[in-house]
């Protein structure tokens, strides 16, 4: 095995480098790792000395990640993330406490949620803790032991064990759909005001997608309301201000207590729609086998 020593920079720049990095910030990075900024940008300088790189352009006081600084940041990311998580495990071998259920805002709010209590009441004596975050995991700071995400593939240091199907379809209020002087036609579907959900990359199905999935011969652009949060486009789709898509695990007790109908009958499958992740160090705390066997049954 070639020699570490002499090939990696020391370590104390690259944890700097990499909070930076990741953070956009000197400012954030030095909060983070408990430092001042001149000892962060100290140590990036002295990073990029060794490697005789700029990995940094710095611009009106603000820091701008080189196209060389990119690319080590993720490479260092990916590569110290398995090695916290792993670590963080060994802690947490022998302890018991709350298994940790982390899990994207959508699908813990609105699908996970209405069921947890039935878990409770099935299984008293097993403490889950619902950890709730926008980042993806390979960004995960916190150990947890089961994950619900919407990506349906493995992912660096989670290995994906279950998905569940959902399907995409357009939603609107009951006095949106009222409001309409025709019955509502897919045809027409650009005369109507549109909600998007908006994000950058755009990784969510968005109305185009949506319609060239179904063959529908018809598109609409962005024209309507944009929003950058899939609660918000929800919310102002349950306020009557016009048709968004909405997922069915997320939209399901909407459908039912009527605030929400469905103006079309097209609807997009999404065989794995739904995820579940575990760690790939093998470690987990007691009752999470439970929880993933409640899992699989209430996506099944």
């Amino acid at each position: 095995m070639k020699n570490l020593r002499r090939s990696l920079p020391p370590l104390s720049s690259l944890l700097p480098f990499e909070a930076a990095a990741r953070l956009g910030s000197l400012t954030k990075a030095a909060a983070e790792l408990n430092l001042t900024q001149a000892a962060i940008s100290k140590q990036i300088r002295a990073l990029e000395q060794d490697l005789g790189t700029q990995l940094f352009e710095r611009r009106n006081r603000a820091v701008y990640l080189t196209d060389e600084g990119r690319e080590l940041g993720r490479m260092v990311s990916d590569a110290l993330g398995p090695i916290g998580a792993h670590c963080d495990a060994l802690r947490h071998k022998h302890e018991g406490g709350d298994v940790v259920l982390r899990s994207q805002l959508c699908e813990g709010l609105y699908w996970l949620m209405p069921r947890l209590s039935k878990f409770y009441q099935l299984h008293p004596d097993v403490p889950v803790r619902v950890m709730v975050s926008t980042r993806p995991i390979p960004e995960a700071e916190e150990r947890f032991d089961l994950a619900l995400q919407t990506i349906g593939r493995d992912i660096g240091s989670a290995k994906l064990v279950l998905t569940g199907a959902d399907e995409v379809f357009p939603v609107c209020s009951p006095s949106y759909l009222a409001g309409l002087d025709q019955p509502p036609d897919l045809s027409r579907l650009a005369d109507y005001r549109l909600l998007h959900h908006k994000v950058v990359p755009q990784d969510w199905v968005d109305w185009d997608h949506w319609l060239d999935q179904l063959d529908a011969p018809v598109r609409v652009g962005d024209a309507g309301e944009a929003y950058d949060s899939y609660p918000m486009m929800l919310q102002a789709a349950l306020e009557g201000h016009g048709i968004a898509l909405g997922w069915r695990r997320t939209v399901e007790n909407y459908l039912s207590s009527g605030a929400l109908v469905r103006p079309f009958a097209g609807s997009l499958s999404l065989p794995d729609g739904l995820s579940v992740y575990q760690p790939t160090d093998g470690q987990q705390r007691a009752g999470t086998a439970v929880l993933l066997e409640w899992l699989k049954s209430e996506l099944s």
